[in-house]
């Protein structure tokens, strides 16, 4: 049986999730943050005759991310969720689970980008930096958009500006950047940021400014504030180089993340 999920449920749901806290962030962040009764989110659970929670898929805005344990999640039936949103859905989770909404007609999903999914618990191998990083607020939304834009490995998203704003009016995540010649060049952001962990997300540097340090720059300062506050890092990576780069920070990898965009 497959139903809406409510506050009541909140102890099983979290109790089932907390199992993978990490590949979980996204989910758990914004149960911890909007809860289960807001207009841009929806989460449903897939329950077993014993009325055990045997998996999960999350509506935030037009995303998607299914969960389950094992492999007793009913694609079809959460397949068409999905296909009641008109709009471009962009769908999300562990490789092994989405994989399997492929092909189901009439679910029409993005281009596909398989990553690796790593995390941070120690702050030993940060280090730290001398430059100037600033820390964004609402009124630096429509420059962060713009520098994303000139990243051709970054697929645009209608609600970007949307979420980011949200982001900062909930403090479920946050950018910092630098500037050069005036204009915002580098910069990185979290999200899905909860009471244990948050999610790196938007590290770029734009085209004109790169081989400077200035992304790691930006995520030392970033990394080491979210960390002192008692959190675990986790991010997303299929360049070998960004991958080195976030290894030498101190980040290992646990798992596979596959998004259609």
């Amino acid at each position: 049986m497959i139903r809406k999920l409510k506050e009541a449920d909140n102890a099983i749901v979290m109790g089932f999730l907390s199992e993978e806290p990490s590949i979980n962030l996204f989910i758990i962040g914004d149960i911890e943050a909007f809860g289960y009764e807001t207009e841009f989110q929806d989460l449903w659970g897939q329950f077993n005759d014993n009325s055990e929670l045997e998996a999960v898929l999350l509506r935030f805005h037009n995303s998607f991310i299914p969960y389950t344990k094992g492999e007793n999640i009913d694609i079809p039936a959460f397949a068409d969720i999905m296909k009641g949103y008109q709009e471009k859905i962009f769908l999300s989770g562990k490789t092994e689970i989405v994989a399997e909404f492929e092909g189901i007609k009439g679910l029409a999903l993005g281009k596909k980008q398989v990553t690796y999914f790593a995390e941070c618990t120690s702050a030993e191998h940060i280090g730290e930096t001398d430059r100037q990083i600033k820390i964004a607020t609402k009124s630096d939304m429509d420059r962060i958009i713009n520098l994303r834009s000139t990243i051709e490995e970054f697929a645009p998203n209608p609600e970007a500006r949307k979420m980011l704003m949200q982001a900062i009016e909930t403090g479920t995540g946050r950018t910092y950047y630098i500037e050069e010649d005036g204009k915002m060049v580098a910069s990185a952001s979290t999200a899905a940021e909860n009471s244990v962990s948050a999610m790196i997300v938007g590290v770029c540097t734009h085209n004109d400014y790169r081989r400077k340090g200035l992304a790691t720059a930006v995520m030392q300062k970033l990394f080491q504030d979210v960390m002192s506050e008692g959190k675990i890092l986790c991010l997303f990576y299929d360049n070998p180089e960004a991958g080195s780069i976030y290894k030498r920070l101190g980040f290992k990898d646990i798992g596979m993340w596959t998004m259609y965009r």
